[in-house]
């Protein structure tokens, strides 16, 4: 880990034996260590998570000293220039981010995208400005604001998430603000709202789009003058909470349309933070791949799944409506469902690619087909799945039908050759005696 010299900075000729035991690689051992734990076979299962846990211990206690390390740093002038941050390669500045001692829980790629926004998070992180952050739905805006939580200076206090979207008009300033026991009906006794839990800390207002107009008056007062009421009593109660609200609305259309006000709408973006939709930074998706099924494993207690070739390639390519939330949904469900390796087979129905993939053209007067392939990446699994399949009648029809026989042959675990035959409708019953036969 780098320590501070209270004394001037370390000259330029350090450099390389000062990055060599830098935040990043010392996190790095650490999950080194952890994945080597888990996966240990010669320790008992309770030792294992007895160690395990230490691991977990050391790793937030390396995360808060360097969280402390690096607001030194910046105070003694150790950060970068903006331009020379600006002009870095994407790889130098996910680097560069790294050995700030930047908390992320996760993992993210070298988009210039999302680095931007990272970096605009970092530096905006240790303020009690306020924070709108935008994006489409189950790209992680949480996440983000958990990293201006994690990184700012509110990190040991509350961090308060509300769903706007899922509270009802009727009771919504009482969940806000809280409510006076007697308030209205139901109302038994006294109740402190979100704000007051989030005192001293963040609270998180995700889908603020979906916040009625009357909630939104509400809300205002709370940025203007830090103070809110509980329903049904006079008290003023002063709050000092940081402001983080996400939406996958576009908040300044609705402020001209009237349905969301423009003050309020400047009021929440003073710092405008955009995160990206995942198939505009596909260079992520294998990084959260190897995460998303790590992390499966863990929580299933069995090794991580191995992914086909051909499931990769759809992983990569597909267009992910729902994000990085039905990327890890996907890999949770294939590490469920397959046993050692997961295949296409494993995928919802409604996304699994149809066995010829073709798209089927009309042409000609007379209504005459021509089956062309709607993609390049299609074709590919198109022909794949025709080798497959005329793999597997040639073995059967070698072996004379009997499964066992063809996935000794083959070195195939039978229950994934059983599953494979199924997928392409293949009986094996109907090449019994083919061998003698011929």
């Amino acid at each position: 880990m780098k320590l501070y010299n209270q004394g001037a900075r370390p000259p330029a000729a350090d450099a390389a034996s000062h990055s060599a035991v830098s935040f990043a690689g010392l996190m790095e051992k650490i999950e080194i260590l952890r994945s080597t734990l888990r996966w240990s076979s010669r320790l008992e299962r309770a030792d294992i998570e007895k160690l395990l846990k230490q691991a977990t211990t050391l790793r937030d206690e390396v995360m808060g000293l360097s969280h402390k390390e690096r607001f030194v740093q910046a105070a003694a002038g150790g950060e970068a220039p903006v331009h020379e941050e600006v002009e870095r390669m994407p790889r130098e500045r996910r680097q560069a981010l790294l050995e700030r001692s930047f908390i992320f829980e996760g993992t993210f790629g070298d988009n210039p995208k999302l680095l931007e926004s990272l970096e605009t998070a970092e530096k905006a992180a240790p303020t009690d400005l306020p924070v709108l952050i935008d994006g489409e739905s189950g790209t992680g805006k949480e996440l983000m604001a958990k990293v201006i939580h994690a990184n700012g200076s509110r990190q040991d206090r509350p961090f308060i998430s509300v769903n706007c979207g899922a509270i009802p008009d009727s009771l919504l300033e009482s969940e806000l603000f809280g409510h006076k026991k007697g308030a209205f009906t139901g109302a038994s006794s006294d109740r402190r709202g979100k704000f007051e839990s989030a005192h001293t800390g963040t609270i998180f207002l995700d889908e603020i789009g979906e916040l009625p107009l009357t909630g939104q008056v509400k809300l205002l007062r709370v940025l203007e003058a830090h103070e809110i009421q509980r329903v049904g009593s006079d008290e003023v109660i002063a709050v000092d909470t940081r402001i983080v609200a996400a939406t996958n609305k576009d908040l300044r259309s609705m402020s001209k349309e009237g349905t969301f006000r423009e003050d309020l709408f400047y009021r929440l973006s003073v710092i405008h933070v955009s995160v990206p939709a995942l198939r505009e930074r596909r260079d992520e998706i294998p990084l959260l791949v190897a995460f998303f099924c790590d992390e499966a494993a863990g929580m299933l207690k069995r090794r991580p799944v191995r992914l086909t070739p051909r499931l990769r390639d759809f992983l990569m390519h597909y267009e992910y409506p729902g994000n990085i939330r039905e990327l890890r949904n996907l890999l949770y469900r294939v590490s469920c469902l397959a046993g050692d390796t997961a295949d296409l087979v494993h995928l919802p129905q409604d996304i699994r690619p149809k066995p010829a993939a073709l798209a089927v053209v009309p042409i000609g007067p007379v209504g005459a087909v021509s089956a062309l392939p709607a993609s390049l990446s299609e074709a590919k699994r198109a022909a794949s799945d025709e080798a497959e399949r005329a793999f597997l009648e040639r073995g059967l029809q070698e072996v004379g039908g009997t499964v066992a026989e063809l996935a000794r042959r083959c070195d195939m675990n039978r229950s994934h050759l059983q599953m494979l035959l199924k997928k392409h409708g293949i009986h094996s019953k109907d090449f019994r005696g083919q061998r003698e036969k011929g």
